[in-house]
């Protein structure tokens, strides 16, 4: 019988949180253990590298991916599969194999990330933070040393999950004694200690070029793309567009051309009883047919609206100030009682107004097609951009009678 641990019990291991003001200082000694893991590279001039010890670093580096693909990512994070308490086991253990600290300190980040996906509130989003602070430099920040648990209570329910948790480096470990047990030192220094830095920045591309370089074939309201050759060096990650576009699949390559290694271990692992209820993404989804949700559709619609410089379009029409005389005139005289509705009633005024300087419908559907996938919602996104925007415009020429400007509604 499980018996699930105490809130006390769960946390007792746990780094404390603290209620300080987050702050991204360097923990040390953190950042030394990994330089020294790929400075250990280094001892194969010294121990040679024989053809053995390359053929257990390609062993090693795919098997482990797998740990860290169908283990930390498309199960314990995403729970998109199903499988028995011990394979559970096997595949956390696997994944903390490659040194990427606890399943459930993983999970819980990524699940983060997910939602908050490149967003000023992302853990690594190459959009507000950079390329190498979104690849490796967030993971030594103080703020992201703790595990929700709060987050993973599907995972905390396991004792023998927690016990990782509060071991993360032992498989690691145990797995590098064993290389050196079985070939000695190249098999320490190229098998184990290779394979492990190229997983390392395997994974890590996910996180940082994955959100900067490829095809975006889905509207999701960040900057996921689908990258081909990501997807052979991670045995089916690199098509992370489709992956955000439906995360409750386990198949990651939509589309039949689509290399997934681990999508296709995962299914023959299903023929044997192992795994079960593997994920598929729905026709509709795949045909991009689907309705976008509320959330992506506000999210996307506010980035269009701010890709146009309201303040300066104001500006420029309060230099045609005859246009909006009638306008300006009945939308001040409502803001000496609200100034929701005053914003509103002058938003309505410009909407039917034929104005110049402002984008229209089209030219914002044009901006729109640029910028973005094709969506069966594209054309709600962009009637409420421009809505959005004509709000914006009107703040700003309602600026001087009113408390000030205020910015884009959330």
């Amino acid at each position: 019988m499980q018996h699930a641990p105490s809130p006390d019990a769960r946390h007792e291991h746990a780094p404390s949180h603290t209620h300080d003001e987050p702050h991204d200082d360097i923990i040390h000694p953190s950042p030394l253990a990994f330089i020294l893991v790929h400075v250990a590279c280094i001892g194969a001039f010294w121990s040679g590298v024989p053809a053995s010890a390359l053929l257990l670093c390609l062993a090693l580096y795919v098997v482990r991916m797998f740990g860290v693909t169908a283990g930390y990512h498309r199960y314990f994070s995403h729970r998109s599969f199903k499988t028995g308490r011990v394979m559970q086991f096997v595949l956390a253990f696997i994944a903390q194999s490659t040194a990427q600290r606890g399943i459930l300190w993983w999970a819980a980040k990524h699940r983060h990330h997910h939602r908050h996906s490149d967003t000023e509130h992302d853990v690594h989003s190459p959009r507000h933070m950079g390329f190498w602070y979104s690849h490796v430099g967030w993971i030594f920040t103080a703020q992201h040393d703790t595990t929700d648990f709060d987050s993973i209570p599907d995972l905390t329910k396991y004792p023998e999950l927690m016990w990782l948790e509060r071991h993360p480096y032992l498989p690691a470990a145990t797995l590098a004694i064993a290389c050196f047990a079985l070939g000695g030192w190249p098999a320490l220094f190229v098998g184990f200690f290779w394979s492990t830095v190229l997983l390392y920045h395997g994974t890590f591309f996910i996180n940082s070029l994955a959100h900067v370089h490829g095809k975006q074939r889905y509207v999701t309201g960040d900057d996921s793309r689908n990258n081909w050759w990501l997807a052979v060096i991670t045995l089916g990650e690199g098509w992370h567009n489709n992956h955000h576009a439906y995360q409750r699949s386990t198949r990651q390559g939509f589309r039949w051309y689509e290399y997934d290694p681990t999508f296709y271990i995962l299914k023959a692992m299903s023929w044997l009883g192992l795994v079960w209820e593997l994920g598929e993404p729905p026709a509709d989804v795949v045909r991009n047919e689907r309705q976008l949700g509320r959330a992506v559709i506000e999210k996307v619609s506010r980035h269009l609206a701010e890709s146009f410089h309201a303040p300066a379009i104001a500006a420029r029409l309060q230099e045609s100030r005859e246009v909006l005389e009638h306008a300006l005139a009945d939308a001040r005289h409502a803001a000496q009682h609200a100034r929701d509705e005053a914003v509103a009633k002058l938003t309505a005024r410009l909407a039917e107004l034929h104005l110049p300087h402002v984008p229209t419908l089209d030219e914002l559907r044009e901006a729109a097609r640029q910028k973005y996938a094709s969506s069966p919602s594209m054309e709600t996104i962009v009637l409420r951009a421009r809505e959005r925007l004509l709000e914006a415009i009107a703040r700003e020429l309602l600026a001087p009678s009113l408390a000030g400007p205020a910015p884009l509604p959330a």
